[in-house]
């Protein structure tokens, strides 16, 4: 059954073969790296940033990405290497005067002009719209043509006069050898700076240790009125042991004065007690060398009575 209507059908149609790789339309691709945004897939519009792979991103995509990285697992994985703002530049764009937008076509019946470009090289004036390359610099974000820079060698920014070199020169939405290459120096970069912090951190904790270490040991300053110090201790000390010698000789003096005063005293109170007994034996044998003499009168008168 089949087949029977005159038709004759042809190999491609019966047999199977392996399918043709789908062709991306360059216009369609060119529209989307320079004029919607990587992250978010919205229209880009100011302020604008570049990573160091030379995507366009809105500012605010980012700083949502970075607050909130559980949106979307594509998202991330594109732009995981984007670990904080400082890994994206924020770009000075020049705007195209020929550029009019969607203000002539309010009503959607005119024809968009996909050359013409937003933005344009300040130096050569070329369209930032795909078809030419542009690249911008790290250092102040500037954005220029591929061609600019090679027609004018400078090693300072054509705008704003900044010193650059060729590695802070980085080609927006380039081809894979040149994110192959950006890639590189990014790792290299990162590197460096991690080298560059390590080197910091030992140097202050080098510097906070040698400053624990000055505080600790005196300067030769303070070595000196360490030794003022101590001579004015020790003459202080000099004074105080002096003064209390002199304090210890003026006591011991004193004792001995109270010492000789006392045993003045004591000798005169012993003078005093003998001279009060040997008064008292004078009054004593006064009295009794009376009372004899009396006897004795007494006496004799008696004898002379009884003899006459």
């Amino acid at each position: 059954m089949g087949c029977d209507g005159g038709t004759i059908p042809k190999r491609h149609e019966l047999v199977k073969g392996p399918r043709k790789v789908e062709k991306v339309d360059k216009n369609a691709e060119l529209v989307a790296q320079w004029y919607y945004c990587t992250l978010s897939q919205e229209e880009l519009r100011r302020p604008i940033v570049a990573c160091e792979l030379g995507r366009l991103y809105n500012k605010d995509a980012i700083i949502e990405f970075l607050l909130d990285k559980s949106s979307d697992k594509s998202l991330v994985q594109a732009a995981s290497y984007i670990r904080s703002i400082k890994n994206v530049t924020e770009l000075n764009l020049v705007d195209n005067p020929a550029w009019k937008g969607d203000k002539g076509n309010t009503k959607g019946d005119k024809y968009d002009d996909i050359q013409c470009a937003r933005f344009i090289c300040p130096v050569v004036g070329l369209e930032m719209n795909g078809r030419h390359r542009f690249c911008f610099l790290r250092n102040c974000g500037c954005v220029f043509s591929e061609r600019a820079l090679k027609e004018i060698k400078t090693e300072v920014c054509h705008r704003c006069g900044v010193p650059f070199q060729d590695v802070d020169v980085i080609i927006l939405n380039g081809n894979k050898d040149d994110v192959e290459v950006l890639k590189k120096r990014m790792e290299e970069r990162r590197l460096k700076s991690k080298v560059g912090k390590k080197s910091k951190k030992c140097k202050a904790v080098e510097s906070v240790s040698q400053q624990d270490t000055t505080e600790d040991s005196p300067g030769p300053s303070e070595v000196k009125t360490a030794k003022d110090g101590m001579n004015t201790n020790s003459g202080e000390r000099k004074q105080i042991v002096f003064t209390k010698s002199a304090e210890a000789n003026e006591s011991s003096s004193a004792s001995e004065k109270i010492s000789k005063a006392s045993a003045g005293t004591t000798k005169r109170s012993i003078a005093n007690s003998e001279e009060k007994s040997e008064a008292y034996k004078s009054i004593f044998t006064s009295h009794s060398s009376a009372k004899r003499s009396k006897e004795e009168s007494s006496n004799w008168i008696t004898h002379t009575a009884y003899y006459f």
